[in-house]
């Protein structure tokens, strides 16, 4: 049952100081202690996050590939590519089901780190380059783990975008890079899900571990964000257990048994508060019995399971190309070449390898709807080409109408524990593709990757699809597709660069020793690519169908907007005008007008995926509040929306704008610092006192500008018309640039002595912020 927190504190209050040490330790690599004394039962948890992985508790080869047999659903880079909550929810509700058949307590998912680079080793676990959309799908696979009560631990807190050195280098970046790309999905999912629990990455931030990060965890997850849950480690990620409980990380995995009395020792010598090792464990304990408050064992069922994985992979599977081929014909002679139609690729290496079910292949499925011819094609473990597998596959394309090509990345290029160093497919897939599509143009290529590769033969084949890491059902998945029993309705979560180079961390990405700067701040993937014009593969959210649709009747709830008291309904029709069932992402950008603050050009601020008949519409309805256009204010601690023009962009992908329309949002405003005679005339009108006092003082300078000859009349006459942003034109701009130390040159009589008495007054009272 659950505990009131009154009897949790009572608990705690009789636990001695060697039992509150040792539940901040877990019994061993999966279990926690408990206080059998006090009648708390263990946790159990588990990996995750896309299948169940167990070790069996009495084998002695308890390693990742001797678990219990389970379902491999899609994987966090190809379940994201859905945008669709909904979908993404039951995903976790089944995840839930298999949790209670095995009596597990906390499941370690979902893993939602900001994508910073493609070479990220363990990027198919991740969802997104987007906070926004990593949150909500996140969020989503939250709700359905926690409706079947069965915990969470989302993962992993935060700004770990590298496997590289990742024990013990220290991702860099200021405060609103952090906030903005690689908190804000964390925020959204405490917010609207709360895990039950929050796991810490091994990495530090900006030079303290993220175990020991107070001011992120206590002052932040907790005080800022109102999580109630706990906070455990990543396994091995606790190098000092005294610092990781000051820090507020409540549970250190694996077993630290043997460090449990430094604890005490600390608490002892006055290092540690008590108090806070007694809100660790009430953390601890509050979940333990949430956990095991009227659970039921269920029965697994694999079938049921691997059926909700192909639906999942079905509905997150992204059409990049058609050149009028797809789907194919069932009457059409067919050949599968490549490896990975008969032995796919479909999960990634590491702590979330699954010992898989069942794996059904694309040659399996095929079965089932038509016969295809297969050969081989590659060795997927070489780089160096097979010339007797080459030619074979050259003579089979030459005799069949279409060829579908499996190919991508083998396991070993990308894991847990270590990054890419390219983007490159290997040469021997590549060579494949190009030989075949020079003797058959119908050429479909099927990518199975955790993480973006370079084409460089995109413009030799007809289609392309990528299916990414995609379960054990991704076979059957991706037949369904080809074929056109499922209409595709995937798009990227990500941006596809042409080139490694084009990617905005690559001068960065590996850091120098164990110091990794982000310098790229806030121009990560598309909010760079976008912001630079840069020209890339394929960009973020774009996707085919084998309909299409048509957007029309944008409407804004407000011309002119104040985002501290209202928020922003945006409506707008979607129809589908082909002729079959699809489904389409209706993607909402936010484009700022240019202003004082150096953001990316739009930012994904909402989604929304909706199914529609063949000449059906529906309207879709978005609700922008504050947080919707704000940046994060580094001197204000906060965040705040800059006051001017912004766009109401809809958008078939972050590239491709189908609707626009301008609204006006008035934000705070704001001058964190004491005007001085080198703040700007501008800096002064921006406030309604120093407005007031410019219009008292404006005559004075006018005249004496014009009698100096400073300015000509109609300079000045130009420049009073125009309101502060809007200083477009070029005699404003000089206007609002000047310094007010000018006004002691230009206007008779007024000393310096004069402008310091004014700014005296004007900095005496609270007046910097409205």
């Amino acid at each position: 049952m659950i505990l009131e927190k009154i009897k949790i504190k009572e608990i705690v209050f009789n636990m001695t100081l060697e039992e509150k040490a040792a539940l901040t330790s877990g019994l061993d690599n999966w279990f926690t202690k408990g206080v059998g004394r006090l009648g708390v039962p263990k946790l159990q948890l588990a990996d995750g996050p896309h299948g169940l992985r167990i070790e069996p508790i009495l084998s002695e080869d308890s390693n990742v590939f001797n678990s219990k047999p389970a379902v491999c659903f899609p994987t966090g880079s190809l379940l994201a590519s859905s945008f669709d909550t909904q979908l993404v929810e039951e995903v976790g509700e089944a995840l839930a089901v298999e949790c209670l058949a095995e009596g597990v307590d906390v499941i370690l998912g979902p893993s939602i780190n900001t994508k910073r680079s493609p070479l990220c080793g363990r990027n198919f676990e991740y969802m997104s380059e987007d906070p926004l959309l990593a949150g909500e799908l996140g969020a989503a696979y939250i709700n359905g783990v926690q409706s079947k009560g069965v915990g969470t631990s989302v993962k992993h807190f935060f700004a770990n975008s590298q496997e590289h050195r990742r024990v013990t280098s220290s991702s860099n970046a200021d405060e609103r890079t952090l906030r903005e790309l690689y908190l804000t999905n964390f925020e959204i999912v405490i917010k609207k899900s709360q895990p039950w629990t929050v796991m810490t990455s091994f990495n530090k931030i900006n030079g303290t571990f993220a175990s020991e990060h107070t001011k992120y965890i206590e002052d932040m997850l907790y005080t800022e964000w109102g999580f109630n849950g706990f906070v455990v480690s990543d396994w091995g990620a606790v190098h000092n257990r005294v610092e990781a409980a000051k820090g507020g990380t409540a549970l250190t995995m694996p077993a630290d048994t043997k460090n449990d009395y430094k604890l005490v020792e600390a608490v002892r010598c006055g290092e540690l508060d008590e108090k806070q090792l007694d809100t660790l464990c009430e953390r601890i304990i509050e979940v333990t019995y949430r956990a095991k408050d009227g659970k039921v064992k269920q029965e697994r069922d694999f079938e049921k399971s691997l059926d909700r994985a192909q639906k999942a992979a079905e509905q997150s599977i992204v059409l990049l190309k058609n050149d009028a081929l797809l789907p194919i014909s069932s009457e059409k002679k067919v050949a599968f070449i490549g490896k990975y139609a008969e032995a796919p690729r479909y999960q990634g290496g590491g702590s979330s390898h699954i010992k898989s079910y069942k794996i059904i292949s694309a040659l399996d499925a095929v079965k089932k709807i038509t016969e295809v011819t297969y050969v081989q094609g590659y060795v997927d473990n070489q780089e160096q080409t097979d010339e007797v597998l080459l030619a074979e596959a050259i003579e089979v394309a030459k005799a069949v109408d279409v060829v579908v090509v499996f190919a991508g990345l083998p396991e070993s290029f990308e894991s847990e524990g270590y990054d890419r160093n390219h983007m490159r497919m290997p040469t021997c897939q590549n060579i494949l593709i190009e030989a075949v599509a020079a003797v058959n143009p119908n050429t479909i290529v099927v990518l199975q990757n955790g993480s973006p590769v370079e084409m460089p033969w995109a413009e030799q084949v007809k289609g392309i699809i990528e299916t990414y890491l995609g379960g054990d059902a991704a076979g059957a998945a991706t037949v369904n597709i080809l074929y056109g029993k499922v209409n595709p309705s995937g798009r990227l979560a990500e941006t596809v660069p042409n080139k490694l180079e084009d990617n905005p961390s690559h001068l960065f990405y590996f850091g120098e020793n164990d110091n990794v700067e982000y310098r790229e701040g806030v121009f990560v993937g598309y909010r760079y690519y976008e912001t630079k014009k840069c020209d890339v593969l394929f960009p973020f959210g774009y996707g085919l169908s084998y309909t299409t649709f048509e957007y029309s009747n944008l409407k804004l709830s407000h011309a002119t907007l104040d985002s501290e008291t209202e928020t922003l309904t945006v409506s707008v029709d979607v129809t589908n005008n082909g002729k079959v069932e699809g489904k389409e992402v209706v993607q909402l950008y936010v484009a700022p007008h240019k202003g004082v603050i150096i953001r990316p050009v739009k930012e994904l601020k909402g989604f929304s995926k909706v199914s529609l008949k063949p000449g059906e519409t529906e309207t879709v309805i978005f609700v922008l509040d504050k947080r919707s256009f704000a940046y994060w204010n580094i001197e204000l601690n906060g965040w705040h929306v800059e006051s001017g023009k912004y766009d109401i962009v809809i958008g078939k992908n972050a590239r491709d704008e189908v609707l626009k329309h301008e609204t006006i949002v008035n934000g705070v405003k704001l001058f964190t610092g004491k005007l001085t005679e080198l703040s700007t005339i501008g800096d002064l009108i921006a406030l309604p006192k120093g407005a007031a006092y410019w219009e008292e003082i404006q005559p004075r300078f006018i005249e004496g500008a014009i009698k100096s000859g400073f300015a000509k009349e109609s300079d000045i006459e130009q420049a009073q018309s125009n309101q502060l942003g809007e200083a477009t034109d070029s005699n404003t701009q000089v206007l609002f640039s000047l310094t007010l130390n000018m006004l002691c040159f230009v206007i008779p009589d007024y000393t310096d002595e004069d402008l310091l008495t004014v700014l005296e007054e004007l900095n005496k009272k609270d007046w910097r912020t409205y």
